[in-house]
C-alpha cells in the first residue's frame, strides 16, 4: 500500500514538474488563434494582439480564419484541440452566449469546454445605413421603414449585430428582415454595396467608412455615448431606449489547458491591454480593452447566458 501511495504522489509530482517547465518555456512553437472571418472585430482583435504577442515572446501568432455558423466553426476547432496553449480563440456573445439557445446540435459547451484567459475589449454596435436611404436619424429611418420594406445585414446568426437587430425592431415597432452573412465584414460589403441598407455593426468592423462617412451612423446600442465613437448618439438620445447591447470579446484556450499556462497568457495579455499605446490603438478603432482575471471572464460569460437566454427564447430567434 505504501509502495503504490509512493508512486502515485512520484507521478502527481512530475505531472507538477512537467507543467511547470512547460510554462516556463511556452510558448516554444507558433500559436494558432482561430478567427470567424476578415474584416470582423475578433479577426482585428485577435491579429493586433497577436501581433504584441509575437513581439512580446519572439513566437509567431497566427490567424486561421473559419467563418461561418456565427463564429462557432472557429470555436468548436478550439473546443476540440490539444489543451497546450498553442490553439486559442477571440470568443465573443455569438459564440459563447447566443449559440447555445440557437443550436440544437451545438458541438460544445461555452463553459465546460474552455479555459477562459482574459477578456480584451467592450465595444458597442452601431446602427449604420446606406447613403441612399432618404433618413437622418434614427426617427426618420423608423417613419421610412413602416413605408418600405428594409432588410438588415448581421454578422452572423445569433451575433450581437443580429441580436441588436431584433431589439431594435422590438423597441422600434419594425419589422426588419434579418439577411445573415458569415461575418462581419461579409455583412459591411454588403451595406457598402446597398444590397442591404441596415446594419449593426462595431465601430472596429466600420472604422474606416465611418471614417469616410461612406455610411450613416445614426445610433450607438448604449444608453449613454461611447467613449470610442462620442459623435454618434446614444441608444437614448436618438428615442430607442431599450437598444442596449454589449458587444465583448475574450480570449479562450481549450479546457484542461494547465493552469500555469493559462496564467502565464493571461499575465502577458493584461500587461499588453494595459499599455497607454494599446489603449489608444483600440480605442481610435472604436473599442475600449477590458483586460480581466480568468474567473472574471468566466463570470461574464455566465451572467450574459443568464441576461440574453430568456431573450432569444422569448423572441423565437433560431439559427435558420
Amino acid at each position: 500500500m505504501r509502495t503504490i501511495l509512493l508512486f502515485s504522489l512520484m507521478v502527481a509530482l512530475s505531472g507538477t514538474v512537467r507543467a511547470a517547465e512547460s510554462a516556463k518555456d511556452f510558448p516554444s512553437k507558433p500559436i494558432r488563434v482561430m478567427g470567424q472571418g476578415v474584416g470582423s472585430t475578433a479577426d482585428y482583435l485577435s491579429r493586433y494582439v497577436g501581433q504584441k504577442l509575437t513581439e512580446r515572446w519572439g513566437q509567431t501568432v497566427v490567424v486561421d480564419n473559419r467563418a461561418g455558423a456565427g463564429g462557432t466553426i472557429a470555436t468548436d476547432v478550439v473546443a476540440k484541440a490539444a489543451p497546450d496553449g498553442y490553439t486559442l480563440v477571440m470568443g465573443h456573445a455569438g459564440t459563447h452566449v447566443s449559440s447555445v439557445s440557437l443550436y440544437k446540435d451545438l458541438p460544445y459547451d461555452p463553459i465546460k469546454d474552455f479555459a477562459p484567459i482574459s477578456l480584451v475589449a467592450k465595444l458597442v454596435t452601431v446602427l449604420v445605413v446606406h447613403p441612399s436611404v432618404p433618413a437622418n436619424n434614427v426617427q426618420e429611418l423608423i417613419a421610412y421603414a413602416k413605408q418600405k420594406e428594409l432588410n438588415y445585414a448581421s454578422a452572423g446568426n445569433g451575433t450581437i449585430s443580429h441580436l441588436t437587430g431584433e431589439l431594435f425592431n422590438q423597441v422600434a415597432g419594425l419589422k426588419l428582415q434579418h439577411v445573415p452573412y458569415k461575418s462581419a465584414g461579409a455583412a459591411l460589403t454588403s451595406l457598402i454595396g446597398g444590397e442591404t441598407p441596415v446594419s449593426f455593426l462595431s465601430p472596429i468592423t466600420a472604422h474606416t467608412q465611418l471614417k469616410a462617412g461612406k455610411v450613416k451612423a445614426f445610433a450607438v446600442s448604449s444608453k449613454t455615448r461611447f467613449v470610442a465613437v462620442p459623435d454618434i448618439p446614444s441608444a437614448t438620445e436618438a428615442g430607442i431606449p431599450g437598444m442596449e447591447a454589449v458587444l465583448w470579446f475574450g480570449l479562450f484556450a481549450p479546457a484542461q489547458t494547465p493552469k500555469s499556462i493559462v496564467a502565464k497568457l493571461n499575465q502577458t495579455v493584461v500587461e499588453i491591454l494595459s499599455r497607454p499605446d494599446v489603449k489608444e490603438a483600440i480605442l481610435v478603432r472604436g473599442g475600449e480593452v477590458a483586460p480581466s482575471t480568468p474567473d472574471e471572464l468566466a463570470a461574464w460569460v455566465k451572467s450574459e447566458l443568464k441576461k440574453w437566454t430568456p431573450i432569444i427564447k422569448a423572441s423565437g430567434i433560431t439559427a435558420g
